[in-house]
């Protein structure tokens, strides 16, 4: 794994502990993490949401810089599937 994609697997580990459903995060030009029941982890799946954005903007929805409801309405982040999976996702990223 590369150096980013650890940090993000460790953020989203420490906020999605107990996390029901199966989440795919895409980090553009660094890969891919899966969060299930399970863990998270670098990996590439099926998912009931899919939430794609710029290793830029990733990282500052992780630090709390960038809302997750501002950068899906600015278009800097890309939600596919269950838009109530993906809200919940935004409360635990917030």
């Amino acid at each position: 794994m590369g150096e980013v994609i650890d940090k993000a697997v460790e953020r989203l580990g420490a906020r999605l502990k107990d996390f029901e459903g199966r989440a795919k995060f895409v980090l553009k030009g660094e890969g891919t993490i899966l969060a299930d029941h399970t863990g998270v982890r670098e990996a590439d799946g099926d998912a009931d949401v899919t939430l794609t954005a710029s290793v830029e903007d990733f990282r500052a929805l992780l630090e709390g810089r960038l809302k997750p409801a501002t950068a899906f309405m600015t278009g800097r982040l890309k939600v596919d599937g269950s838009m109530p999976m993906a809200m919940k996702l935004g409360a635990s990223l917030s």
